[in-house]
């Protein structure tokens, strides 16, 4: 069979078949009389072999070893074009994932596509000052998809970088919610935790939604930051989450603030004060536990409140009958 019988029949183009020849892949077992290259039968399933070990991402060298080398086992090169090949997909992805990000922006001249760019590249900075700029500057100078301030936010370990960035994305609205939403659900116990403290600081009904949710987040950490930032909104399904973090003194002094934020209605003031005296005679708590339940108290109007106070003045624990005896003098003073 000539070459170009061949090269019809395999697909393979004729100066590739000479190219693959001038290095010794294949060699055509015979020629005519003319000088004509003849290819066997043999020779055209090596032509198929070369093909089928190429479209694997060998390169020429390593299909020649394959097939001419009976030690050249395809193990560990297997691996090795796996490895390849992960790094290839996620480059294009990454690529694909700024070119759909750039779409959205929606420019209209280059110059807004080289600034998109630029401040993709700055939002990746090894510099946090360079991060934290491109924050802000995302706001006030290049508006920037999103999806790009949630992965960047979800990804910040910098404090003061995270904060510019959860500003940048509460002034985009709502339209990042759902993709904090899947933040909460991440296998990363950061990832998690910024994507609640992303939420609480976005101010619409939605975001509060998410927040109820989240309060049976199985995170407690989770849990812990959705609740405090409903107690600032008002929201009573979270006072049981607030009396706890007093109890474990896990942000103790804020869960103690939100209570008495939430306190400011007179009703949730008599829920809470129950609450409060409910884990103070009720449960098993330390002596320091009890301490800082009687100090939350001292913010909580009511009769329940000075009901309780009255009773812990004379507590068993001292600095628990002191504390509840220096509340009472102050709400005295004040009434």
């Amino acid at each position: 069979m000539f070459i170009g019988d061949v090269a019809r029949r395999s697909g393979v183009s004729a100066r590739m078949l000479r190219h693959y020849e001038s290095l010794g892949l294949v060699r055509p077992t015979g020629r005519t009389d003319s000088g004509y290259r003849e290819y066997s039968g043999e020779d055209i399933r090596r032509i198929f072999h070369i093909e089928s070990l190429r479209s694997l991402g060998l390169s020429l060298r390593d299909v020649r070893r394959a097939l001419d080398e009976p030690g050249f086992a395809p193990a560990e090169l297997v691996d090795d074009l796996i490895r390849q090949t992960r790094d290839r997909i996620a480059a294009e992805t990454e690529l694909l994932t700024r070119l759909r990000r750039i779409g959205a922006a929606e420019p209209t001249r280059w110059e807004d596509v080289l600034q998109i760019v630029a401040l993709f590249q700055a939002l990746g900075s090894k510099s946090a000052g360079a991060r934290q700029r491109a924050a802000l500057s995302a706001v006030e100078e290049v508006p920037v998809p999103v999806e790009a301030l949630v992965e960047a936010v979800l990804s910040e370990s910098d404090p003061n970088v995270a904060g510019a960035l959860r500003w940048a994305l509460a002034q985009s609205g709502e339209s990042g919610l759902a993709l904090l939403a899947e933040g909460l659900g991440s296998t990363a116990a950061e990832v998690r935790k910024r994507a609640v403290q992303s939420i609480a600081e976005i101010p619409n009904g939605e975001a509060t939604a998410l927040l109820q949710d989240a309060l049976a987040n199985p995170d407690i950490v989770v849990r812990r930051y959705a609740a405090l930032a409903l107690g600032a909104r008002g929201v009573t399904d979270a006072v049981p989450t607030l009396i706890d973090m007093i109890v474990e003194e896990r942000n103790d002094v804020d869960a103690a603030d939100a209570l008495s934020a939430l306190a400011s209605d007179p009703a949730l003031a008599e829920q809470i004060a129950t609450g409060l005296v409910d884990c103070l005679v009720h449960g098993a708590i330390g002596s320091s536990a009890r301490r800082r339940l009687t100090q939350a108290l001292a913010d909580i109007p009511g009769i329940t409140t000075s009901r309780a106070l009255a009773d812990l003045s004379h507590d068993e624990d001292r600095a628990v009958a002191l504390t509840a005896t220096y509340i009472l003098e102050l709400r005295n003073a004040r009434s």
